[in-house]
């Protein structure tokens, strides 16, 4: 009987396990909504605090356009950091419906393929928006 607990206890863990892996995915399976309703665009210096806040539809549009099929891949460390490049909010009408960082989405770590900072770096370097 000791057995046969001890073995069940073992499997259901194993399968708790196995069921809490964090798994590639691509810009759009993290972002819920419709990419069409974003209006708007937040891209925070982690280096300085300032930000740009991006409204131009057609800007939104090319960059979400770039960022769409970027993947996600897990790092297999996953324990806490400090700091971050580029922090990016998306916005429909004044509510914030997603944030992430180049390497941070949903309070994991990822790296990605292809890199999507020198995309974030292009945008916040290239748009002419005063710094917040």
């Amino acid at each position: 009987m000791y057995v046969q607990k001890l073995t069940l206890t073992l499997f259901l863990f194993i399968i708790l396990l196995t069921g809490c892996g964090l798994e590639t995915k691509n810009f759009t399976e993290f972002y819920k909504n419709d990419l069409e309703d974003v209006t708007k665009i937040q891209v925070t210096d982690g280096s300085t605090g300032y930000s740009k806040i991006i409204k131009d539809k057609k800007v939104i549009g090319e960059f979400l356009s770039e960022i769409k099929d970027v993947q996600f891949i897990p790092e297999e460390n996953q324990e806490d950091r400090a700091g971050f490049r580029y922090a990016i909010s998306l916005y429909e009408g004044e509510q914030m419906t997603f944030i992430f960082t180049e390497n941070e989405v949903t309070d994991y770590y990822y790296y990605t393929e292809p890199d999507i900072y020198p995309i974030v770096d292009s945008l916040y370097k290239n748009t002419k928006i005063e710094e917040e």
